[in-house]
C-alpha cells in the first residue's frame, strides 16, 4: 500500500509540473481566451489560466448555475450519497478572477476566432479552450432514443437521469432483474459500467436480495477486470452475471415499452434497464469543425490544440488523447497542462512536453475500492503510456487494504471537487 500510493503521489506530482515551472508561471504575454464547457476539464482550465497569466481575459461559458459530477454519481444509485452532493456551483471560479457567463455557446467561427452565445452576443479569443464532454449516438441502437430514455434510463451524464434510475431500483419488486448495457469503447469513463454494477448490487443485497444483475456488452474485457470478477465472486455470489460480445452480450435493438433489450443470443426483459449508448463529442465540437468522423476531436500531445482547427484546445471526454482514458482525473490533468501550454504560445514560446498522469477509484461496496493508474507523455505524435509506470490494485490483499482505497476514493473526490469549484 504505501509504493502505490507513493507512486500516486509522484505522478499526481508529475501531471501538474508543466503548470507550475517558473519558466512558464512568469510568463508576461496577455490576451483573451474563451473556455467553453465547466466540467472538470474546462473550469480548471479556466482557473489555471488566471493564476498562471493573471492579465490575460479569461471567460467560460457554461450554461448551467450548477455542475453534477459524474464521479462518484454510482453512489446515489446505492443511497449512498444525494444527488445535492454531487453538484457544484461556479463562484469558486468567479473568484478566482475568471468571467463567468451562464449562457450556452450555439457556434464556433475559427476564422473569425469568434464565439456566439446563445443571447446572441459574440466572444472574440486569442485562443478557445473546448471542454464539452459528451454527446450520445441516438441512432446507434435501434428503439433507444431520447424519449426511451426516459424510461430505460443512460444516467451517463449525473443528474436527472441519476435520479430517475435510482427511483427505478427503488420502485422495483424484489427479485427483479436490472440489465445494464455496456457500450464498445471509447465512452466516458471506461470502469464506470461495472462500478455501477458493483454499487447497485451491493444496494440489492441489502433489500432486494432476490434480485439479480445482468451486464450485457458489446466488449470482450473491461477495465479492471479480474479485480470486479473477483469481487464480485466474494461480495455477491450468483447475483451479478456478464455476457461478452463474443458470447452475444451486445445489444442490437431495445423496446421500451416492454423493458426488453434485444442480443443476436436472444431477448432479455428487465425490470430496471440502464442503457448506456454509444458516445460521441459534444455538439459544439462537431460545429466548430473540430470532430473527425469518428466522433471525436484529434489533438496533438502537446498543447492539445486540435489538429483540424488551429487555435483551438481540446480537453477531456471529446478528445482523442491516445492511451489516455476519459475521465475526470485526466481532464483535470489535461486541462493544467493545456493552460501552461496556452500561456507559454501566447508569449512566443513553445510549450514544454508534458507527463500527465491518471488515477482511476472505483467502488465494489462502500468500504471496498479499487484502481488503476497510469502515466502518459507525448511519443510518436500521441499521448502515450510510459511502460511499467502505471499499474492497478493487487489482486491479494491482507487486512483493510481495499477500505483504504476506498477512503483513497473518497479523499481524491473531495480534494478535487474543491480545487476546481471550491
Amino acid at each position: 500500500m504505501a509504493s502505490r500510493r507513493s507512486f500516486l503521489k509522484l505522478g499526481l506530482a508529475a501531471g501538474l509540473a508543466p503548470a507550475v515551472a517558473p519558466s512558464i508561471a512568469s510568463a508576461q504575454g496577455a490576451g483573451r481566451v474563451v473556455v467553453v464547457g465547466g466540467g472538470f476539464g474546462g473550469a480548471t482550465a479556466a482557473r489555471t489560466l488566471k493564476a498562471l497569466e493573471p492579465k490575460l481575459a479569461v471567460t467560460l461559458v457554461e450554461p448551467n448555475a450548477t455542475y453534477t459530477a459524474c464521479p462518484f454519481s454510482n453512489n446515489v444509485l446505492a443511497d449512498l450519497r444525494s444527488i445535492d452532493q454531487q453538484q457544484f456551483g461556479y463562484q469558486g471560479v468567479a473568484k478566482a478572477g475568471v468571467t463567468v457567463a451562464q449562457l450556452s455557446a450555439t457556434a464556433i467561427k475559427p476564422s473569425a476566432k469568434s464565439v456566439t452565445l446563445s443571447d446572441g452576443s459574440t466572444l472574440a479569443y486569442d485562443r478557445l479552450v473546448l471542454s464539452p464532454g459528451i454527446d450520445f449516438d441516438w441512432n446507434a441502437i435501434p428503439g433507444y432514443n431520447e424519449a426511451a430514455a426516459q424510461i430505460m434510463p443512460h444516467a451517463w451524464k449525473a443528474g436527472a437521469q441519476t435520479v430517475l434510475l435510482r427511483q427505478q431500483l427503488q420502485n422495483m419488486d424484489d427479485g427483479g432483474l436490472v440489465v445494464i448495457s455496456s457500450p464498445a469503447n471509447p465512452f466516458r469513463c471506461p470502469p464506470g459500467p461495472y462500478e455501477r454494477a458493483s454499487l447497485i448490487t451491493y444496494w440489492l443485497k441489502i433489500w432486494k436480495p432476490k434480485s439479480k444483475l445482468l451486464i450485457l456488452d458489446s466488449k470482450d474485457a473491461f477495465s479492471k477486470q479480474r479485480l470486479f470478477q473477483n469481487a464480485w465472486a466474494q461480495l455477491y455470489p450468483g447475483m451479478i452475471e456478464w455476457v461478452s460480445l463474443s458470447n452475444g452480450g451486445k445489444v442490437t435493438a431495445v423496446d421500451p415499452t416492454t423493458l426488453t433489450l434485444v442480443t443476436d443470443f436472444g431477448r432479455h426483459k428487465a425490470a430496471v434497464a440502464n442503457v448506456i449508448p454509444p458516445q460521441k463529442a459534444g455538439a459544439i465540437a462537431h460545429q466548430a469543425g473540430v470532430a473527425d468522423r469518428t466522433g471525436w476531436c484529434p489533438v496533438e500531445p502537446v498543447a492539445f490544440e486540435s489538429t483540424l482547427q488551429p487555435g483551438i484546445h481540446v480537453l477531456g471526454d471529446a478528445a482523442i488523447m491516445g492511451g489516455m482514458p476519459k475521465s475526470a482525473f485526466a481532464a483535470n490533468a489535461q486541462a493544467k497542462v493545456c493552460a501552461a501550454a496556452i500561456v507559454n504560445l501566447l508569449a512566443g514560446r513553445k510549450p514544454q512536453d508534458p507527463i500527465l498522469i491518471n488515477t482511476c477509484y472505483s467502488l465494489v461496496a462502500a468500504d471496498y475500492g479499487i484502481s488503476v493508474a497510469g502515466v502518459y507523455r507525448p511519443n510518436k505524435g500521441v499521448l502515450a503510456d510510459v511502460p511499467g509506470a502505471g499499474g492497478v490494485s493487487p489482486l491479494e490483499v491482507v487486512g483493510g487494504f481495499r477500505g483504504q482505497e476506498a477512503l483513497y476514493a473518497s479523499s481524491w473526490f473531495r480534494t478535487i471537487t474543491a480545487e476546481v469549484y471550491g
